[in-house]
């Protein structure tokens, strides 16, 4: 049995790694401030810090929980949008964050860190699938702070610190915040619809994105304890390949038994028009592919969200 920190155990993707590795037979010691991360997403039998993970304090807490095999850092403030309210505030959580985690595995002889990057770390970029090799211009203030920690990460090899990055796309699945209108582009759109049978879309219907299923996510994160081809690398995580918003709103309104308005108007504070991934790299140093088609994971989104709105689900 292993014993694993997971920052960020109260949001979508931290508890559903949480609870994968407990699943493993893992002891898991999670941490969450729940600014946006629900205390009942904490899997049952995690041991829970509620704190900042930029608050220096923090790790004097966590230090009586024997050693670490390894660090999962997913914490942080999760929206580009979001992030242009406060650019300070941002820094802290995602970027300073990472600085004390470092420092936390240096001083407890953690050797591995596999951090939750961004695929807002790219900017613009061509309508091809995009590879880690391209250059990194952030449009966002999230970005900006995701990219740092990277950096940091980096840095922080000289000290034999083993870590590894995954630039995620767009995640999305059941156990997604669907009360946060400001992160997720699935989940604000299925909200919407279930909620008010209208979707407001900020920007153009052909913008695109690469969709990712979370058991895909979940699967990559799980992937970096086995391959030490990881160790050091910056990966792109996703799945669907190039999905235009209009398609998404329209895969939605299909799986709707009842007629669903859409409204095209406004924009979002550091939008990209559209990005996709080359996932060759996941491929070789984690022998990843995704298992859920889109198609397949919004169904399934689908089915166990809408109950909870009192629709009838497919």
């Amino acid at each position: 049995m292993a014993t694993y920190l997971v920052t960020g155990v109260a949001g979508f993707i931290g508890a559903a790694v949480a609870s994968a590795l407990q699943q493993q037979g893992h002891r898991v010691i999670g941490v969450d401030n729940l600014t946006t991360g629900h205390r009942d997403n904490i899997p049952a039998g995690v041991i829970f810090y509620e704190a900042d993970c930029q608050d220096a304090a923090l790790y004097e807490r966590i230090l009586s929980q024997k050693s670490y095999d390894a660090i999962f850092h997913i914490a942080g403030q999760s929206s580009g949008e979001v992030s242009f309210d406060d650019p300070a505030y941002d820094l802290r959580t995602n970027a300073e964050s990472t600085l004390h985690l470092l420092k936390f595995a240096r001083r407890t002889g953690c050797r591995r860190m596999i951090y939750a990057s961004t695929m807002s770390v790219y900017g613009v970029q061509p309508d091809v699938p995009v590879s880690e090799s391209a250059p990194a211009v952030p449009l966002s203030f999230y970005g900006v702070g995701k990219l740092a920690s990277e950096h940091y990460m980096r840095l922080h090899e000289q000290f034999d610190i083993r870590s590894t990055a995954l630039r995620l796309f767009n995640v999305y699945g059941h156990g997604q915040n669907m009360e946060n209108l400001r992160q997720g582009m699935v989940s604000i759109f299925m909200a919407m619809m279930l909620r008010d049978g209208h979707i407001h879309v900020k920007g153009s219907p052909e913008r695109y994105r690469d969709f990712v299923h979370i058991s895909d996510v979940v699967r990559a994160f799980l992937l970096c304890l086995e391959r030490p081809e990881s160790y050091g690398r910056i990966i792109n995580i996703a799945g669907s390949g190039r999905v235009t918003v209009g398609d998404v709103v329209e895969a939605l309104r299909a799986l709707h038994p009842v007629p669903v308005t859409v409204e095209y108007s406004g924009c979002t504070a550091g939008d990209m028009h559209g990005i996709h991934a080359d996932i060759t790299l996941a491929g070789k140093a984690l022998g990843y592919t995704p298992q859920v088609s889109f198609a397949e994971g919004l169904k399934d989104m689908y089915r166990r969200t809408a109950p909870a709105y009192g629709k009838v689900a497919v």
